[in-house]
């Protein structure tokens, strides 16, 4: 099955659930980093733990980010956390979470902390 990315600026791009066997390919396909918005155990046993994730990552050469949020209760401090993120981690950056929309929605509030700051 092809990873369903969706580029949402030049150097930051979402997708649902990656599997640990995913990261060799995104590397290929040039990103540099990866940020789990997905919180451990939300799928169930079938979810590949954070730690199952940041060793495929690393052994792809990805830089990771566990930055866990719960769908519909984004924290203002999430916020922040995942605009450091961005300004710090290697581009371009591939978020995911179950459907890619919770990451897509982090990117966003980021994109208006950005702009009141302007």
């Amino acid at each position: 099955m092809s990873l369903q990315i969706i580029a949402l600026s030049p150097d930051f791009a979402v997708s649902p659930q990656l599997a640990t066997m995913d990261f060799a390919s995104l590397a290929e396909q040039g990103f540099k980093t990866i940020i789990n918005n997905r919180p451990d155990g939300e799928g169930g046993g079938a979810q590949p733990t954070s730690p199952d994730m940041e060793h495929a990552a690393k052994l792809a050469g990805l830089h990771y980010v566990y930055l866990p949020v719960v769908s519909g209760a984004i924290t203002p401090d999430q916020v922040l956390a995942m605009q450091k993120t961005l300004m710090a981690a290697p581009k371009p950056i591939l978020a995911f979470c179950r459907s890619g929309a919770r990451s897509a929605q982090l990117f966003g509030l980021v994109q208006n902390l950005d702009a009141d700051a302007s």
